[in-house]
C-alpha cells in the first residue's frame, strides 16, 4: 500500500504567493504526493473577540486577536487559483483546507476530488453536510476530538451523501508541537477498528520520527507541515520541518513502505542465495570407516547447509556410512 503523503504548507506562505510557489517547488522536490494549503476568509472564520491559541502567542512572540492574524495569513481565491495552476504544471496535487462554506464552495469549483476537513471543524455541522454533500473523497482529522464526536462527524458526511468508502480518518493531536507523551498513536488503530474505516496520521510533533512510525502501523495518509525556514515570523513554522526534513520524512516512508511487505512468511529473493552459507549439515565428526554406524559420537552440525538438514538428525543416527568420510565433510547418503 502506497502511503499518501501530504506536505502541509498550511498558512506559511505568510500571505505572500511567492512564498505559497516557493513551498510548492519543496513539496515536489520532496516526493509528497500534495501539498495542502488552508483556504478561508477571515471574517468568515473567528469574530472580532476570539483571542489566539497559547501556541501561537508563543511563536509571534505578540498577542494580537485570531481575526487580525488571519487577516495577514490570508490568500485570494484568485491567488489559490493561481497555486492550483502552478500545481498542476509541477506535476503534484494541490489541496485546500477550507474553515467556512464559501471557501468550500469555491474549492469545488476549482476542481478538488479530495476535501481535507481540519481538526477544528469537526464539530461544525453546517461545513460537514456540505462537503458531505459533495461525495467526493473526504480526509478528516480529529485532534481534541472523542470517539464520539467522530461518529457524529462520520455520521454527517454519510448522510449528506459521501460513501464511507471514500473516506479517511486521521488520528491528530492539535498541540504545536505535540508533546510525544500526548502522540497516542495507537489510537489511529482505535479509529480503524471502531469506524472500520480507512486511517492515517496528522502529525505536529517535532522530527520526522512519528510519521514514520505511524506509517509502519498502516497509515495510508500521513500530513506534515513544512516551511521554507523555521524561524520566520508566524504562528505554524516553529512547529515545521524543513526542506531537507521534509526530503528525509518521505523518503523513510517511502523506505517503510517497501519493508512492509505483502506479510507471506517466505525466503526473499534477496536472501535465498544465503542459505546454503547461513544454514548448517549434518557432517562428520571425525574420521569415519564405511560400514561404520552413525551416532551422536561420530556426528556432528556445522556449515555449510549443502548436504542434509540437521532436521534430519534421527533419520541418519543408527544408519551404516556407506564410505568413508573424512573429518568435516558433508554427509551425503540416500535415506
Amino acid at each position: 500500500m502506497r502511503v499518501f503523503i501530504i506536505a502541509e504548507a498550511g498558512v506559511n506562505h505568510n500571505g505572500s504567493i511567492d512564498l505559497a510557489k516557493k513551498l510548492i517547488d519543496i513539496a515536489v522536490d520532496s516526493g509528497a504526493d500534495a501539498v495542502k494549503f488552508q483556504t478561508f476568509k477571515a471574517e468568515n472564520l473567528v469574530n472580532l473577540y476570539a483571542e489566539m491559541a497559547e501556541y501561537q502567542k508563543k511563536n509571534l512572540g505578540k498577542t494580537k486577536s485570531q481575526l487580525d492574524m488571519l487577516k495577514e495569513l490570508e490568500l485570494s481565491f484568485n491567488d489559490f487559483e493561481e497555486l492550483k495552476s502552478y500545481c498542476d504544471k509541477r506535476g503534484i496535487t494541490f489541496l485546500s483546507t477550507p474553515f467556512d462554506i464559501e471557501s468550500a464552495r469555491f474549492l469545488k469549483e476549482l476542481g478538488l476530488d479530495i476535501f481535507k476537513i481540519g481538526s477544528g471543524e469537526i464539530t461544525n455541522y453546517p461545513l460537514l453536510k456540505e462537503i458531505g454533500s459533495y461525495r467526493k473523497k473526504v480526509i478528516l482529522s480529529t485532534g481534541m476530538a472523542d470517539l464520539g464526536e467522530i461518529e457524529d462527524a462520520l455520521d454527517v458526511l454519510i448522510e449528506n451523501g459521501t460513501e464511507k468508502k471514500d473516506i479517511t480518518v486521521l488520528h491528530c493531536n492539535t498541540e504545536y508541537p505535540t508533546p510525544y507523551e500526548d502522540v497516542n498513536l495507537r489510537a489511529m488503530l482505535t479509529i480503524k477498528e471502531a469506524f472500520k474505516v480507512k486511517v492515517g496520521y496528522s502529525d505536529h510533533t517535532t522530527g520526522i520520527e512519528i510519521p514514520v512510525a505511524a506509517a509502519a502501523l498502516g497509515a495510508s495518509v500521513i500530513e506534515k507541515h513544512f516551511t521554507v525556514d523555521r524561524d520566520l515570523p508566524g504562528p505554524d513554522h516553529k512547529a515545521s520541518l524543513e526542506p531537507d526534513e521534509l526530503k528525509a520524512m518521505v523518503r523513510a516512508i517511502r523506505n517503510v513502505e517497501k519493508a512492509l511487505g505483502d506479510g507471506i512468511k517466505k525466503p526473499s529473493r534477496s536472501e535465498i542465495k544465503n542459505i546454503p552459507v547461513a544454514r548448517k549439515s549434518i557432517v562428520a565428526k571425525r574420521d569415519i570407516k564405511k560400514g561404520e554406524i552413525f551416532t551422536e559420537e561420530n556426528l556432528t552440525v556445522k556449515r555449510p547447509g549443502t548436504g542434509i538438514s540437521p532436521m534430519r538428525w534421527n533419520e541418519i543416527i543408527g544408519k551404516k556410512a556407506p564410505r568413508d568420510f573424512k573429518k568435516d565433510e558433508v554427509i551425503n547418503i540416500c535415506i
